[in-house]
């Protein structure tokens, strides 16, 4: 990966599998990297809006994020607080079941797979599995879940799970350009 050369990317997503579009963007900050976006989707049949944004440290370990969904029955925010060495507080309270995890991922953008491809820093061919925490999307639970992660090429990875694999397009940073055949696709990128 191209440490530094893009300070700021932005990327445009659309998902013909969830009806979603996203707006992302991803920088480095004094203290490691930020990522954010704001995703527009039906929930229940409802428009909705997810805000959301990670704070890493230099070495792409999650060490805050925040997640807020306005849906027409009201907002719900989710926050998380990670040590860097496993431990993770959600919403103010210890979350035991996630010791461990060095990463969280977000059911309902492919944002959070860079976490995994910068930090590993696998080599072609290598895989790598771990656990995560992972916020469910619609559930919106947040749970532990053992992920692997293999490249393939420069640019390609697979991801998979117990229950589901699906191969990622990445560009020279590690920000995600194509998730699977149809679940993410980005529609405008840029880096500057």
């Amino acid at each position: 990966m191209n440490e530094g050369v893009n300070p700021i990317t932005r990327i445009l997503w659309r998902s013909d599998d969830d009806g979603s579009a996203e707006r992302f963007s991803g920088r480095a900050t004094a203290e490691g990297w930020r990522l954010e976006g704001v995703v527009v989707l039906p929930i229940e049949g409802e428009p909705a809006a997810i805000r959301y944004h990670v704070e890493l440290d230099p070495g792409w370990r999650t060490r805050q994020a925040e997640v807020a969904i306005d849906v027409h029955a009201g907002h719900r925010t989710i926050t998380f607080v990670a040590d860097g060495d496993g431990g993770w507080k959600v919403d103010g309270a210890q979350a035991e079941p996630l010791d461990g995890c060095i990463d969280v991922d977000f059911g309902f953008t492919p944002a959070t797979n860079t976490l995994q491809v910068r930090r590993l820093g696998l080599e072609v061919g290598e895989s790598r599995t771990l656990p995560v925490a992972w916020l469910a999307f619609p559930a919106l639970t947040v749970q532990p879940l053992v992920q692997t992660y293999t490249r393939l090429d420069a640019d390609r990875w697979r991801y998979g799970d117990e229950d589901f694999t699906a191969e990622l397009v990445v560009d020279p940073d590690g920000y995600v350009l194509r998730y699977g055949d149809d679940i993410w696709q980005a529609t405008a990128h840029r880096s500057d």
